[in-house]
């Protein structure tokens, strides 16, 4: 295997042709003959480029609607053969194929073809690519010796490296590219199958885990264990994983799930609001999450809602951290192990790294979230798999079952509530007034004691609060819970409904002139 390979043939043939012409005529400038197919070879001949058409190196024209053109041995012979074998080279000869050093494809525009809700099947089943995913394999495969690019980001790089060496590549650049390669055809697959999948008997019959190492981490749960984070190619918006680390030491495993914990609740609330928010994480459970009409406000509101267990937290922000808010996050007595938001101002960064020199700072952009997606856990002997959607609840659509018609402040709050709840492990009740989560029981194992944990977390801000509303992640078996919440200052719960002794808290709550808002909807999360 040579460390340098030249670039003598390639093959190109993109959907996407933005800097097509001029990548191929930089190759053309080192004597590079260019191979291509259908539009691509049209548009490289409009740009008086010297192209030949991939049928005449097969002998055959393109054929079945273009669904056939490069499955051909002239084509794959020349991406797989291993040049210093003298068995390849021999065969090569006799059946007169000559090697194929580059190749540039990216595939049909099947993603973008799905996303148009006006497509029809057929018009996506005829944008899977057959011949580009198995070009792109055979020159990955052999990348020892095949330069393979699937992306126009890449032309660059790749004059670049021609322009160092002579107008060849280097092995650890077509290493690289081979490992894109690889990753762009399992994205395609992926979303070829989710597409699929969406009309299938059973949406869970195989388990497909398109995953790559992403980074090691600090260590697993506890300083003994290993850990490492995977990275889902095909997932699309912003995620801890793919955050851009401004600052800090690395993180640990605990740090990474609390850290992607408060993305997926700031999310939540944004969405739902559609104001600025901020959620605050610590082990996995909120301890602080507010809504406001400034990121300021909701921020110190947050951090009210229980500033014992705040610290040493994980906070993320719907919005920019700019040097101002910078500066309220960093008075005072508090703690802070990672911060999230989309990005983060020079300001910002520099006080908050002044203030704690190991904070650690994840910039996740502002990509729109995708989903639904899956969500994978592992246990002894097997996973588990679950569907996943964010929370967006419509409490146009909640029944109100007795009590006082609620006011739009106490609605809003029963919003807030209903996903504060959504958030905290089960069993879990939640309180909330004026926009701030104020109380959580969580990780219970019976709704009586989630309820007085949360007026225990509350406390004197129960007290001081105007009109609070608890939220309930599952039914109500009994009214004894109910009863703890209103004797405590609850005047608004809201919760799925379903218990057979429904009644009973129904009563309660009339008696008590307190409303009542059934979901219908659980919202367990262990």
């Amino acid at each position: 295997m040579a460390e340098i390979v030249q670039i003598r043939r390639a093959l190109i043939s993109v959907s996407d042709k933005t800097g097509v012409a001029q990548f191929a005529t930089a190759l053309a400038s080192y004597g590079v003959e260019l191979i291509s197919t259908g539009g691509t070879s049209l548009a490289l001949k409009e740009a008086g480029l010297d192209v030949i058409d991939v049928s005449s190196l097969t002998g055959y024209p393109e054929m079945l609607d273009g669904r056939v053109k490069t499955l051909h041995p002239a084509v794959h012979g020349g991406l797989l053969g291993v040049r210093d074998d003298p068995s390849h080279v021999i065969a090569m000869e006799e059946h007169s194929i000559e090697p194929i050093d580059l190749i540039c494809i990216d595939l049909y525009p099947f993603e973008r073809t799905i996303d148009d809700e006006n497509a029809t099947v057929e018009e996506s089943i005829e944008q899977i690519d057959i011949g580009g995913p198995a070009m792109i394999r055979s020159g990955a495969k052999n990348h020892a010796f095949v330069t393979v690019i699937t992306n126009p980001s890449q032309y660059e790089r790749v004059i670049s490296e021609m322009k160092n060496n002579d107008g060849g590549t280097t092995f650890s650049c077509r290493q690289d590219l081979a490992c894109s390669a690889f990753e762009r055809t399992t994205s395609y697959d992926k979303a070829i199958y989710s597409w699929m999948q969406k009309s299938a008997v059973s949406t869970l019959a195989s388990l497909p885990m398109p995953y790559t190492l992403e980074q090691e981490l600090r260590y697993g749960e506890n300083p003994d264990q290993s850990a490492a984070i995977y990275r889902d190619t095909t997932f699309v918006g912003p995620s801890v994983v793919t955050a851009k680390a401004l600052a800090g030491k690395p993180l640990s495993y605990n740090n990474m799930m609390d850290a992607a914990a408060s993305l997926e609740l700031v999310q939540d609330l944004y969405a739902a609001t559609a104001s600025p928010s901020v959620a605050i994480i610590k082990h996995a459970n909120p301890c602080g999450a507010a809504v406001a009409d400034s990121l300021q406000e909701a921020f110190v509101k947050a951090w009210k809602c229980d500033t014992l267990a705040a610290f040493g937290g994980i906070v993320s922000l719907s919005g920019d951290v700019n040097g101002t808010l910078a500066t309220c996050i960093a008075e005072g007595e508090k703690f802070l192990e990672v911060i999230v938001a989309p990005a983060f101002s020079n300001n910002a960064v520099s006080t908050l790294t002044t203030r704690w020199k190991n904070i650690r700072l994840l910039a996740t952009g502002t990509e729109e979230r995708q989903h639904p997606w899956q969500q994978y856990r592992s246990i002894e002997g097997g996973m588990l798999v679950q569907e996943l959607q964010p929370i967006r609840p419509s409490a146009s659509s909640w029944e109100h079952v007795t009590g006082p018609t609620p006011s739009e402040s106490q609605l809003n709050d029963a919003v807030i509530a209903w996903i504060g709840c959504s958030h905290l492990k089960s069993n879990s009740i939640s309180i909330v007034d004026q926009g701030a989560l104020i109380g959580g029981g969580m990780g219970q194992v019976d709704r009586v004691s989630a309820a007085k944990l949360a007026i225990q977390r509350a406390g004197n801000a129960l007290q001081e609060a105007q009109a609070p509303v608890a939220g309930s992640d599952a039914f109500f078996p009994f009214a004894d819970a109910p009863a703890l919440l209103i004797e405590a200052g609850i005047t608004c719960i809201v919760q799925p409904g379903g218990s057979v002794r429904d009644q009973e808290t129904i009563d309660l709550c009339s008696k008590q002139n307190v409303t009542l808002l059934h979901t219908g909807e659980r919202r367990f999360r262990h």
